[in-house]
């Protein structure tokens, strides 16, 4: 589109035009948004089959896929696709297996009771911690004393606030984790970043989409399994599963299509 001349009391003016390309990108960056937030942040739990047959009745690969998930799992719960979907997904599911498992959830305590220390050595301020960590070990502790209900948990994990303050500071744990190893993680990077500039850019930051390393990393930190199912376009009738860190017994079953994390149970 070029610029275009207008004539106004007999002056000439050149008006510069306008960037469609951002108007469009806006407008549908608005409409995701709208479609996002009409979601819940953790949904009800579903009967895996009839949810996704239902998803993909049009799509003979995924429907293949579906099945042979159903062989293993019973149900699904679907997260808000708002690029924190791992992290809610893992704290959820953990936190609801904590609600009936008190010997794993001690050695859980153990562990992230000391977490904002360590993330004080290593060069976190205090002052960005504290309010996440305290939010998450309110959580925790009501989980340990028996005070929190299953119908208490959906209700908290879906109230923005406090849900949003789980979901920071276990990206906080995970920058950490990254930080402290660095050598390790270093080779699961692309191009020439440092650990503290994928961090910053990558891990921290809401809404930033979460891989691999986000995976191994956190499910080290805290010493929980996690096994995802890998549901793809490719050939095979079965969806692939990877455990983290491998070799151990998932805590954490997630189902993983392109971009996004819901959570899985077993039969």
């Amino acid at each position: 589109m070029g610029d275009e001349v207008r004539e106004a009391d007999g002056e000439k003016r050149v008006e510069a035009p306008t960037n469609q390309d951002n108007l469009i990108m806006e407008q549908q960056r608005q409409i995701e948004e709208e479609i996002s937030e009409a979601i819940p942040l953790v949904g009800v739990k579903e009967d895996l089959l009839c949810a996704l047959e239902k998803e993909y009745a049009a799509d003979p690969i995924y429907t293949m896929k579906a099945k042979d998930l159903s062989s293993k799992y019973s149900s699904i719960r679907r997260m808000r696709p708002d690029g924190n979907c791992f992290f809610r997904a893992f704290a959820y599911a953990y936190f609801e297996r904590l609600l009936t498992n008190k010997d794993e959830y001690k050695s859980f305590y153990d562990i992230v009771s000391k977490s904002k220390d360590d993330l004080i050595e290593l060069g976190f301020p205090q002052f960005t911690l504290e309010d996440f960590y305290d939010t998450f070990m309110e959580v925790v502790e009501r989980i340990g004393g028996g005070e929190m209900a299953q119908d208490e948990l959906y209700e908290l994990f879906n109230v923005t606030g406090q849900s949003n303050y789980i979901v920071v500071y276990l990206r906080l744990i995970t920058s950490g984790k990254l930080q402290r190893d660095a050598d390790f993680y270093l080779n699961f990077i692309d191009g020439n970043r440092t650990m503290t500039a994928f961090c910053h850019q990558e891990v921290e930051p809401m809404f930033k989409e979460s891989d691999h390393i986000h995976i191994i990393a956190l499910s080290a930190a805290l010493n929980v399994g996690v096994r995802v199912r890998y549901m793809d376009r490719g050939d095979s009738a079965q969806v692939i599963a990877h455990d983290f860190p491998e070799g151990t017994t998932p805590a954490v079953h997630l189902l993983y299509r392109p971009g996004h994390y819901d959570i899985l149970y077993e039969h």
